[in-house]
């Protein structure tokens, strides 16, 4: 099996990069790149599931344990019921849980990609001859000192097929802090150095059809730019999480989506923000839907050799928003995070105030309400 790789990078609406030497990141005729088909249908299975934190195990080793057994126990209940799955996922921490503290507190409970957690989903996904997807708090040796959150895509020969950065964090959510992890747009520069433009969109474009895998939350950019891609099915993991969000990218990106939500014990005060794991078809209908908060697989079909007949990348009316779009400026610049390591924030606070110091809304200087707006190119 070979899987094919291609990417977007949704460039600045009035400057493009041009250079023979750039790859091309969006086909201007609306087509996109796809491997051939291997079967008309394909079966999406969502796992929800409540998690051991590592941090409330009784080691680090032994929660790992629990959790890689727990997955591999409804991965094998998944793959002997219902119809054969194509694509198994899981929710954001299936394996580490949700961990509290500071920065160093929390690396301890991290996994690293590959290692051999994801050795052994390999085993069980050639033996189930499925697509593996879960989401997990990671370290890499590359990046001292960074908390990062990565989907791993394990393909159906039990290797590592892709490892999916998280795009962004949303931000001003609330006044007791910010996510400290790191993401792809907050050390873009270095990033970009090291993997490549390609890397920072990255879509799958495997025999069952294009697909990606993202963390983030209520942020539509970020998913019409993997639809500007080619994607045909957008793979979601969560940790609490909007079912609006969830059916307006399917609707709004023309694009199946599913997602996976942890559960939460009973008794935690979390209840009613668990589960809610779905499947969605582009039209917004709801394909299967896990509304409880208690252990669950759901199963969906997705018609993927009839979705792609004649079918083209959305129809995004970029030229029409581009005189707001040009005068827009983001609030946090990129690149905040790629400082030594000693320097990254320590706590949800340290990252409020990180943010607070480089906003360029904050220390804007002219900030009066008459000041004049800037010309736009007619």
């Amino acid at each position: 099996m070979k899987l094919l790789r291609n990417v977007i990078f949704p460039c600045a609406i009035s400057v493009c990069f041009t250079a023979s030497a750039d790859p091309v990141l969006v086909h201007e005729d609306g087509s996109y790149p796809r491997a051939k088909l291997e079967k008309d249908e394909v079966v999406v299975k969502v796992i929800q599931n409540g998690v051991t934190n590592l941090q409330d195990a009784e080691t680090i080793a032994a929660g790992l344990d629990i959790n890689l057994q727990r997955m591999i126990r409804l991965a094998e209940q998944a793959c002997s019921e219902g119809r054969k799955p194509d694509f198994l996922l899981y929710n954001e921490f299936p394996l580490t849980g949700y961990s509290f503290g500071t920065r160093n507190e929390k690396l301890k409970f991290t996994i690293e990609v590959p290692g051999p957690e994801t050795a052994a989903l390999g085993e069980v996904a050639k033996k189930c001859d499925t697509y593996i997807i879960f989401g997990s708090y990671a370290r890499d040796r590359a990046w001292p000192g960074h908390i990062l959150s990565i989907n791993t895509v394990i393909g159906r020969d039990g290797e590592i097929a892709e490892k999916f950065w998280k795009t962004r964090n949303v931000k001003r959510l609330g006044n007791d802090g910010e996510i400290p992890t790191t993401t792809i747009e907050n050390v873009r520069d270095r990033y970009r150095q090291m993997y490549g433009i390609e890397a920072e969109f990255p879509v799958v474009r495997s025999e069952y059809g294009n697909f990606a895998v993202s963390t983030v939350q209520l942020d539509p950019f970020v998913f019409a730019a993997f639809a500007m891609r080619g994607v045909e099915i957008m793979f979601r993991t969560a940790t609490l999480f909007s079912e609006e969000d969830v059916k307006a990218t399917a609707r709004f990106h023309n694009v199946y989506s599913a997602m996976s939500n942890i559960t939460f014990p009973e008794g935690s005060g979390y209840e009613h923000m668990g589960g809610g794991s779905l499947i969605v078809a582009p039209d917004g209908n709801v394909l299967a839907e896990a509304r409880h908060n208690n252990e669950a697989i759901i199963e969906g079909v997705v018609p993927i050799a009839t979705f792609r007949q004649g079918r083209r990348i959305p129809r995004y009316p970029v030229e029409v928003v581009a005189p707001v779009f040009q005068q827009y400026q983001q609030e946090s610049p990129l690149n905040h995070l790629d400082v030594p390591a000693e320097e990254l924030p320590q706590t949800r606070a340290d990252m409020k105030q990180l943010l607070d110091q480089e906003s360029r809304w904050l220390n804007q200087t002219n900030t009066e309400s008459n000041a004049k707006p800037k010309k736009v190119n007619q």
